[in-house]
């Protein structure tokens, strides 16, 4: 199987600017999301951001970068972009990892990407992994997705659903019921000649009322395939907080690694 990661990374940031700049144990995140791409196997690896400084920073640590427009409303119109840029194929599958996600595993880059290489009628998977309180569940910021029993999406949303109506609400601290719930993940894989029909689309009623880019998608009619994986989840980069925690893990690895 092969396949390639493009990273979209932009520098404007409303709660963190000039994120995929800052250090995080000795390395730029965005070098450290480069790296985490890596580790998956990916036959290339390719940052696409909007401004000359991260472009340098990535070719700086021996990572491929171009640019890519600053005006794109999200990042998978950002990868279509690059798509068209590197002249990747039709059916090239093309995994979007955020420049956010440092911690990202490789095994859910592997597992979104071979879930198109299975099935050649596929053009979007996506990941998820599960939801296990009650506050993460109603956390505007915690994505939830909702499957079919085929493992396909129903629906995104920021709102905590599904929604139990004979339990609901439950006490702050509560622990939700296992394999009812799950958070997904901002990590895509597409086939690159979907990206190009993307763009071309208006932006949808429901992905404006939930800024969710991929409602998009579903309100086309068009299945995303949901992997599924039964461990926590990674921390993106999002608040001065979640920076913090992330470079506290980093530091520990490193000083264990030593």
């Amino acid at each position: 199987m092969s396949f390639t990661v493009l990273i979209p990374a932009r520098l404007a940031s409303s709660r963190l600017p000039g994120k995929v700049l800052l250090p995080i144990a000795g390395l730029p995140m965005i070098e450290r999301v480069r790296r985490a791409a890596l580790a998956s196997g990916a036959a290339r690896v390719v940052v696409a951001a909007d401004d000359a400084e991260i472009l340098a920073t990535v070719r700086a640590h021996g990572g491929e970068a171009v640019q890519t427009d600053a005006r794109h409303s999200c990042g998978s119109e950002r990868l279509a972009e690059a798509v068209e840029i590197l002249g990747l194929g039709e059916e090239e599958i093309v995994v979007n990892l955020q420049g956010d996600e440092p911690q990202m595993p490789a095994s859910l880059l592997q597992s979104v990407a071979a879930a198109l290489a299975a099935d050649p009628q596929l053009s979007v998977a996506t990941a998820a992994v599960p939801l296990r309180n009650w506050a993460d569940l109603c956390d505007p910021h915690a994505v939830k997705v909702v499957l079919d029993a085929a493992g396909h999406a129903l629906y995104f949303s920021r709102a905590p659903i599904p929604w139990d109506r004979d339990r609901y609400p439950l006490a702050a601290d509560a622990v939700l019921a296992p394999g009812r719930h799950w958070r997904h993940l901002g990590l895509y894989a597409y086939r690159a000649g979907f990206l190009r029909d993307y763009a071309r689309w208006p932006r949808s009623p429901l992905e404006e009322l939930e800024s969710l880019e991929q409602l998009r998608i579903l309100e086309r009619g068009l299945p995303i395939r949901v992997c599924c994986a039964e461990i926590e989840a990674p921390i993106g980069v999002d608040t001065p907080g979640d920076l913090a925690r992330v470079r506290a893990i980093f530091s520990h690895h490193e000083e264990c690694s030593a």
